[in-house]
């Protein structure tokens, strides 16, 4: 490992000593918490990119940072200790694009932790019901990228304890969030569609199964519900296999337009059947990127380039999907 890679892991553990330190202390200080244990989260995730290649860090539009961290300061424009780096975000962005897949906390979930940290450091605030959540999902971040890197020394040390019950708590009220989520889910549907018959339960779902998630998604891909049973999205991420001439996608999101079931990334793989954390869409890069991009312009809508056929009429699909 080079020099900077070492310097921010070290630092890392570092802050994640003190934010440790600062969350046994009450709640008093746990604005301190997520403030150091989001400065230590990105200074592991920086570790790992200078690990590959300090200029990995460099924010891309500053020429004289690059010459820096490619051994070519002497041309730099200014000194070495006035180099812009990425923030957490874009170091988040770059590492999951590499690991391809390996990161268990999703964008979503790093957003919370972004921002208690900014907000902390720049206005004094952070959301308080937050603080576990934000807490683990660096715990979580920093658990899968540990093992990629060599190992310096022991980085939980004395609390390591703390770690694993943190973990374990967050697991398990997450698992009790999760439950609670499919039961509204079920009461939902069977308020929507109990008094219907088969035959026509059956049509109103197929006629709402087209509708996806608000948003921006890049991909969709069709999905039963673990809740009702209907038919809902899939949302994710989509990449170039490197073994095979296709496109896979990672899921991190689930919606049914049925029941109001939204599922989170951490959350697709604690069901009894977990979603897969990988989807093969069985299509060649160039038959499955050109055809969203033709979407980009508005060439087609997204229910006709994947079906083939014209959508279904939108006030229809509203109406039927309002019905109680």
């Amino acid at each position: 490992m080079n020099k900077d890679a070492q310097r921010l892991w070290y630092s890392s553990k570092k802050w994640m000593n003190a934010a440790f330190t600062a969350f046994s202390d009450g709640p008093m200080m746990k604005d301190m918490a997520v403030h150091h244990a989001g400065v230590a989260a990105e200074h592991l995730l920086k570790a790992y990119l200078a690990h590959l290649h300090p200029a990995l860090i460099v924010e891309g539009k500053d020429f004289s940072s690059l010459l820096h961290a490619t051994g070519h300061g002497v041309h730099a424009s200014g000194p070495r200790s006035q180099a812009k780096t990425i923030g957490l975000v874009e170091a988040y962005v770059r590492v999951s694009g590499i690991l391809k897949g390996g990161m268990p906390v999703s964008r979503q979930e790093l957003l919370p932790l972004a921002e208690a940290r900014n907000g902390v450091a720049h206005a004094a605030f952070h959301d308080e019901e937050q603080v576990n959540a934000v807490f683990t999902t660096c715990l979580r971040m920093a658990d899968s990228l540990l093992p990629v890197l060599p190992p310096l020394a022991d980085f939980w040390g004395q609390y390591q304890g703390l770690h694993d019950k943190l973990l374990d708590i967050q697991v398990e009220e997450a698992r009790v969030h999760l439950e609670g989520k499919l039961a509204r889910a079920r009461q939902i549907f069977s308020e929507r569609y109990g008094h219907f018959s088969v035959q026509d339960r059956n049509l109103v779902l197929a006629a709402i199964a087209s509708v996806t998630s608000p948003g921006y998604i890049e991909h969709d891909e069709p999905a039963t519900c673990p809740a009702c049973k209907s038919q809902g999205w899939l949302g994710g991420e989509t990449r170039v296999s490197e073994t095979a001439d296709t496109v896979l996608m990672t899921p991190f999101v689930f919606d049914c337009p049925a029941c109001d079931l939204h599922l989170e990334a951490g959350e697709l793989g604690m069901l009894k059947k977990p979603f897969p954390k990988e989807i093969d869409l069985e299509m060649s890069p160039a038959d499955f990127y050109p055809a969203h991009r033709g979407l980009a312009l508005g060439e087609e809508d997204s229910y006709s380039v994947f079906t083939g056929s014209p959508g279904p009429d939108e006030e229809v699909v509203l109406g039927v999907y309002r019905l109680r």
